[in-house]
């Protein structure tokens, strides 16, 4: 028996700018809700936290150009990311937001611990001002020349030619990203800096450790980081919306009654904060999860993120909590993923390329892109959104494999065996062919999942259902029916029992079609958990009630047609002409 685990997930938070796209979904909340479903499946006890990240420049220019608050703002925003979650079936355990009193409140205690051990200091720096939009100019809304690469629209906190860290002062012939405006200043401004340099060694030790557990593009992207030197680097930023900087009695600390921290110090700490939220509305206690001298040693904390966000994650969020000097919980799995790209480029929110979440739900459910962009998850390198391959994945693996196999098992059965389970038959080579089908691929199946290998696991699960359609080919029932019901009855049996298991094995990647399978089937929901991976098969094949009443499903998959991908994409772009 598979002992019970308590499972921690967190998928990197959403940006409150709008609702994000297919992109974004695929490299975080995705994955971590098919894992999450995966291992609650499984038995285990997950909690999955997420939040919006809602602080930060984009959010005031947001806010500002729609004439709106910025608290206005993001009450807007989360609600239309809560609604878009809710939507793809994202089995968030709490979906909470950085800018709610409990993230201040950690981010506040968190830098007080960190000043205290001596990995703070304030200094003075030269920062880019603008005088036609009057304003200092965060780092990315500083655009120039790469003083390495030459690149032309390099940002002022990174190249994304070349990939190096700069800083907006370097940047040659730099002008506001805001405005256009090239009126800019050099001006002094006092900020606090988190002294990453002193936590170097530790941070690598730290890494070399965790990062058995991470796959290899996690693991180089920080070691790049490591090799090039930790730096210290400021957390506070000239805004007003965002975490207040205070002292140690939680007053404005003098000098920073107009600074805030800045977003990525305060972002990871919200999932924290977020967990707090989730145990004050659940009557849970947080410390268990988060606390090592609280149990959190106990937990696996897996995290999930776009490759992007890899360095922040492996670097400076641990830095904050290994250097803190209290018994903090630090991640010990983590999966980075590589982009999903659009015919060429990258998905992007700001260009508006590409489809987005709520945008894709007005074409088809939720379950046709959860499968494609699962089977298509940009593991080991970035993975190409294609109309084409979106319409081949829906047609042949979950309208021709799986739909057409339920549909044809489940009318059979209404149609010649009075809509029940049959009884009669005895089990021959068909079912000791399935039988050892199931007994190699479930528990690679199962190996998927615990590795976080997403492809693989689709792959498998295809494969599966794929075997189901080659044992009904074997099993004949409806050619045995005309001359021998008992030899048809076990055919029928064993399809409807396989209609089930892969009801069940579907219910990760697709919740909305398992459920109207499992429903049709009646299976109750305290028998729809994965069979473990020393499970009895033979037994899968006849654990359905001789008698039990079935119903056939309404059509699970609407095929899609070439007119209709030639209409979107015209809407959205794609082809050759992208």
């Amino acid at each position: 028996m598979t002992q019970t685990r308590r499972i921690l997930v967190t998928s990197a938070l959403p940006y409150i700018n709008g609702v994000k796209h297919l992109g974004n979904l695929a490299g975080s909340m995705l994955p971590a809700d098919v894992y999450s479903r995966v291992m609650r499946l499984l038995g285990h006890e997950v909690t999955y936290i997420c939040a919006t990240d809602e602080h930060g420049t984009p959010a005031e220019l947001a806010a500002q150009a729609a004439g709106i608050s910025v608290q206005e703002y993001c009450d807007e925003q989360y609600e239309i990311q809560r609604a878009a979650g809710e939507g793809f079936s994202l089995s968030f355990d709490w979906f909470g937001r950085t800018s709610r009193p409990a993230n201040h409140a950690v981010t506040q205690h968190l830098a007080q611990a960190l000043e205290k051990q001596g990995l703070i200091e304030e200094r003075t720096s030269k920062q880019v001002y603008s005088v036609d939009d009057g304003r200092f100019l965060p780092d990315r809304y500083v655009e120039g020349t790469c003083p390495t690469c030459g690149f032309e629209k390099a940002r002022g906190d990174q190249c994304d030619n070349c990939g190096r860290l700069l800083d907006p002062v370097d940047l040659i012939d730099p002008y506001s990203s805001v405005s256009g405006s090239r009126n800019i200043e050099i001006r002094d401004t006092n900020h606090l800096y988190l002294l990453q340099g002193q936590m170097q060694d530790r941070i690598r030790e730290w890494v070399k450790s965790k990062g058995a557990q991470w796959p290899s593009l996690a693991v180089s992207i920080a070691n790049k980081w490591l090799d090039e030197g930790l730096i210290a680097r400021s957390i506070t930023r000239d805004l007003s919306w965002g975490v207040k900087v205070t002292d140690a009695e939680g007053n404005p600390r003098p000098g920073y009654e107009d600074k805030v921290f800045y977003v990525w110090f305060d972002a990871p700490i919200g999932y924290i904060s977020a967990t707090q939220e989730w145990a004050e509305a659940t009557g849970n206690d947080w410390e268990t999860l988060w606390k090592t001298d609280k149990g959190a040693d106990e937990v696996e904390y897996v995290q999930f993120m776009g490759k992007d966000n890899v360095a922040f994650h492996t670097v400076s969020f641990p830095v904050t909590l290994l250097g803190c000097g209290e018994p903090w919980k630090t991640v010990d799995k983590l999966k980075a993923f590589n982009w999903v790209t659009w015919y060429g480029g990258k998905f992007s929110t700001s260009m508006k390329r590409g489809v987005f979440m709520d945008q894709a739900l007005e074409l088809l459910p939720a379950d046709y892109w959860r499968w494609y962009l699962i089977s298509n998850a940009p593991e080991g390198s970035d993975a190409a959104f294609t109309w084409e391959g979106f319409q081949s994945a829906v047609n042949s693996d979950l309208a021709n494999v799986l739909g057409n196999f339920v549909n044809r098992i489940t009318k059979y059965t209404a149609s010649k065996f009075d809509g029940q389970v049959p009884d009669a038959g005895t089990p021959g080579d068909a079912e000791a062919w399935m039988v050892n089908e199931l007994k190699e691929r479930l528990p690679r199946l199962i190996e998927h999942y615990e590795a976080m290998e997403f492809r693989k696991a689709a792959a498998e699960t295809r494969a599966i259902w794929a075997a189901g359609n080659e044992y009904l080919t074997k099993a004949e029932p409806w050619v045995k029916y005309k001359s021998d019901v008992d030899a048809a009855a076990i055919g029928v049996r064993a399809g409807l029992n396989l209609a089930a298991l892969f009801g069940i094995i579907a219910q990760p990647i697709i919740p909305g079609a398992a459920k109207k399978i499992l429903d049709a089937l009646n299976i109750p929901e305290e028998n729809r958990n994965f069979p473990a991976a020393d499970a009895d098969f033979a037994g899968l094949l006849d654990a359905l009630p001789h008698g039990m009443a079935i119903s056939p499903p309404d059509v699970l998959f609407q095929k899609i047609e070439d007119a209709q991908v030639e209409e979107w994409t015209e809407r959205f772009g794609g082809g050759t002409e992208s």
